[in-house]
């Protein structure tokens, strides 16, 4: 489970980046906006997702009994949340195949909300139209990663740090086969941004030897949440 440090508390939280084939042309994944009220990332780009509940805790052992429990916790989160914000139904017994992907945990000293996330990849099989639950997402939307960033880019809309950077992994992909090769050339370690002070001011860095094209951005522009 998640550190429970009364300074810097965590939740443990989860996303499913689906992703659908096309011949020829770059995959296209699943993306939400949130809602503009909600408390954190609001109006962000992100994966669907949220926080893993009691009752994904409750069911993991049945669910999935050869998993450590916040595993299968996480995976049962990252199918529920993508169901209520996108209305988008997978069969519980695709968590057994989802492909750990990447793992995100801000410092204690850099955000107030901190969630331990766990991302799994999915290959999407049909099309199924996304549809914003019009609370916690105001669009859901299938895109390739290269659109999401230049809707970025454009001003229209933004992405956290994490987002961003994920984004920029998967832009490289040509298929579900590429992204799920990638997950698994690098080992699976939890990333946690750190500040780093250079001459033209301080930026947000990531290590180098993780699988991510861009490891590092200005204060002054990244999206922290």
């Amino acid at each position: 489970m998640a550190s429970t440090d009364p300074a810097a508390p965590v939740s443990d939280a989860a996303s499913l980046i689906l992703m659908q084939d096309r011949a020829g042309e770059a995959p296209r994944i699943l993306i939400v906006q949130r809602g503009a009220a909600l408390v954190f990332a609001a109006g962000a780009y992100v994966f669907p997702g949220g926080r893993v509940d009691p009752e994904d805790r409750a069911a993991a052992a049945s669910a999935h009994p050869q998993l450590a429990p916040d595993e299968a916790a996480a995976r049962i989160a990252a199918i529920r949340e993508t169901r209520e914000e996108t209305g988008i139904a997978l069969d519980p017994a695709i968590g057994a195949a989802l492909i750990p992907f990447a793992r995100w945990l801000p410092r204690h000293e850099a955000v107030k909300r901190r969630f331990d996330t766990r991302f799994y990849l999915a290959r999407a099989t049909g099309e199924d139209i996304p549809v914003a639950d019009g609370e916690e997402t105001s669009q859901a939307f299938w895109a390739t990663a290269a659109d999401v960033l230049a809707r970025c880019e454009a001003g229209d809309g933004r992405a956290i740090f994490p987002t961003r950077r994920l984004l920029e992994r998967i832009a490289r992909f040509g298929s579900f086969a590429d992204a799920c090769a990638d997950a698994a050339r690098w080992p699976q370690r939890i990333i946690s941004p750190w500040i780093e002070s250079r001459e033209d001011g301080d930026w947000l860095r990531i290590p180098n030897d993780a699988g991510y094209p861009v490891t590092g951005e200005p204060i002054a522009t990244a999206f922290r949440y």
